[in-house]
């Protein structure tokens, strides 16, 4: 298999990014740190593959279905090194390969349909689909093939180029997918950059990015709207979730238990659409609390290599000392740790798995998005209180509602002012259906044939009819 170094961007040997294994707290890799001023190049050869990418439908399928399979090939490379940069548990990055190998085949096999409008006129108008040009995928540390694929994919079916940047903390990966899928795509249709900022922030604000496609924080995520629209380039923002579960008065707390555990604490709680709050009637409280901290104080937390393990460690050393400043202070506003609120000790960025309980609503816990493995659990009294509080935050991906009467929890999620809420499981996605958010949550929408037409512009041509000629 070729190296990265072969097949991605240059850059300057000197300037080299240092990757940590967050389980052992140690640096063991780098990659390149590219300079802002080389997006220019790679920008102007995405622009020139992009021309004959364009040009033919029919090879794009086939070149996608090919780099479907190359993934899949190449997953006994790209799992060990994706779970050794972000942390998580080897058979969870077998399923991120997986998935990125699924989304290809997906958008492979999906095209633009052209349609015709008659409104009476003796005109026929044709609405065709047109490709962009280059977009700019910039991608988080959480998942890097996973949502880099939810980017690429969709824009290189589309006919577009991808200039790909990954997190500085897991880069690794996705330059080994990038040299992967460069022995079936074609030359610069799909380059990966890695760096520090402000490579993404000049990558963001080109003015040769036609769609700068971005998942991230709120903040992070405002700052490549306002460089985008220097060039008034198009934006697709994911920008993270505080999902609430709402439990109902009729909800089985034992038979929901595993899967609320691990829609919370799947990917040690870095994950976007996690459930980040769950609210529980009143009188099923403490059932929901002891199901809950019985499987945080029982589950098993270490290297992600090891297969045992069910929980990695937080990614990296920021994230962690968030995690552990968010569960301090609810605890000294008067939570308790019903299971953990402590990092664990020996290397790496390891924090037990934690549950809290008579949390202050408005401790940032529960009113910010902690990403990391701590979740609050939170009584209320009424139905409408609990709608009230799942509501009551800026952000707006996803929620959900547990009970044993289907039809009453759908009812009550369809009160829930998010992109996507399921009933009795939670943060499952189909990749024919769309993925958005509300609020601060995002903006444009991934997924599905909307992602495919989130990547091209509509082209009419009219013509007159035959008889009127």
């Amino acid at each position: 298999m070729p190296t990265p170094e072969a097949v991605n961007a240059p850059a300057p040997r000197a300037a080299r990014l240092t990757v940590v294994d967050p389980a052992t707290g140690h640096p063991f890799d780098d990659a390149p740190d590219q300079r802002p001023e080389e997006v220019d190049a790679v920008v102007e050869r995405a622009r020139r593959a992009w021309i004959g990418w364009r040009a033919d439908p029919a090879a794009r399928t086939t070149a996608l279905r090919a780099a479907a399979d190359a993934v899949e090939t190449a997953g006994d490379d790209l799992a060990p090194l994706l779970t050794r940069e972000q942390g998580k548990p080897l058979a969870e990055s077998y399923a991120e390969v997986a998935r990125t190998a699924a989304r290809l085949r997906y958008f492979a096999g999906l095209a633009p349909d052209a349609r015709r409008i008659d409104d009476g006129r003796p005109v026929h108008s044709e609405v065709r689909w047109r490709s962009l040009g280059p977009v700019a995928g910039i991608v988080p540390w959480n998942f890097p093939l996973q949502l880099a694929a939810a980017k690429f994919a969709p824009a290189l079916a589309a006919g577009n180029a991808v200039v790909l940047k990954p997190s500085p903390y897991t880069p690794l990966a996705t330059r080994l997918l990038g040299s992967v899928l460069a022995e079936v795509l074609p030359e610069d249709v799909l380059t990966v950059v890695t760096g520090r900022e402000p490579l993404g922030a000049r990558l963001a604000s080109h003015p040769g990015i036609r769609h700068v496609t971005f998942t991230g924080s709120v903040p992070t995520g405002r700052a490549v709207a306002t460089a985008a629209a220097a060039s008034l380039t198009r934006v697709t923002l994911e920008l993270g979730g505080n999902d609430a579960a709402v439990l109902l008065d009729d909800a089985d707390v034992e038979r929901i238990a595993d899967r609320l555990f691990w829609a919370a604490f799947r990917n040690c709680g870095q994950v976007c659409m996690a459930v980040k709050r769950v609210y529980a009637p009143a009188r099923l409280h403490a059932e929901v609390v002891e199901a809950l901290a019985h499987r945080a104080k029982t589950v098993a937390v270490g290297s992600g290599l090891d297969p045992g393990s069910r929980i990695g460690p937080v990614n990296n050393a920021p994230q962690l000392a968030r995690v552990e400043q968010v569960a301090r202070r609810a605890v000294a506003a008067g939570a308790r740790a019903a299971a953990g609120g402590h990092r664990l000790d020996g290397p790496g960025y390891f924090f037990a798995p934690t549950i809290l309980t008579d949390v202050p609503p408005d401790s940032p816990v529960v009113t910010e998005e902690q990403f990391g493995p701590v979740l609050p659990v939170l009584p209320y009294r009424t139905l409408d209180e609990a709608v009230d509080a799942a509501n009551g935050t800026g952000f707006g991906l996803g929620g959900s509602v547990w009970g044993t009467d289907p039809d009453r929890a759908a009812a009550v999620a369809d009160r829930l002012e998010c992109g996507t809420a399921w009933i009795n499981h939670h943060a499952e996605l189909s990749l024919a259906q769309p993925f958005a958010g509300t609020k601060d949550s995002g903006l444009g929408v991934a997924g599905g044939p909307w992602g495919l037409y989130g990547n091209l512009r509509p082209f009419v041509v009219h013509r007159l009819r035959e008889e009127d000629r």
